[in-house]
């Protein structure tokens, strides 16, 4: 009577992993590479020419700021023997002033967070959504349960070029490969 239940299990063990192994057979995987992707997308060079107007633009305010200060303390330096301890004290105080807004400045626009992050987010949405939606009907028609990205970091030593579904994506976004 004892050997009956145990039969069982292991009768009911054997099924369970034939058909676990069966479906793990039927589970396809892919990869892609996001920034090469990104890199043949023609809107993303039209981010990427905007972003670096943008980042020339306040980059230029950052190096006007940091020459007045600049020539705030070369103004003071060649002053100093005519002004009295408390106006050069006051001037120093300016000065320092001038220091923090160039730093808060530079905290606000290229800082975590900043308004640079921000109009690059803002930038990029749309194109990550484009991406994104025709990620997702390659991986639907060719019945993908996981798709890595190559891109994102050292989380696949190895890479079947068999595999990589980049070009799929490309063509669903309607880019050639040159």
């Amino acid at each position: 009577m004892v050997k009956r239940p145990i039969i069982l299990l292991i009768l009911c063990t054997l099924i369970g992993l034939t058909l676990f192994v069966s479906s793990a057979d039927a589970q396809k995987f892919g990869y892609i590479d996001s920034e090469y992707i990104l890199n043949k997308h023609p809107d993303y060079k039209l981010v990427q020419d905007e972003l670096t107007s943008i980042s020339n633009q306040w980059k230029k305010e950052a190096q006007d700021l940091e020459q007045g200060i600049k020539t705030m303390y070369a103004n003071l330096k060649a002053e100093e023997v005519l002004l009295t301890e408390e106006m050069y004290q006051e001037r120093l105080v300016t000065i320092k002033e001038k220091e923090k807004e160039a730093v808060a400045f530079n905290n606000r626009v290229f800082g975590i967070n900043g308004q640079y992050y921000q109009k690059q987010a803002e930038l990029l949405q749309p194109l990550q959504s484009k991406i994104y939606d025709a990620i997702d009907r390659v991986c639907k028609r060719n019945s993908l349960v996981i798709l890595f990205d190559k891109a994102s970091g050292p989380l696949m030593i190895y890479t079947d070029p068999r595999h990589d579904y980049s070009e799929f994506v490309l063509e669903e976004l309607g880019i050639e490969n040159k």
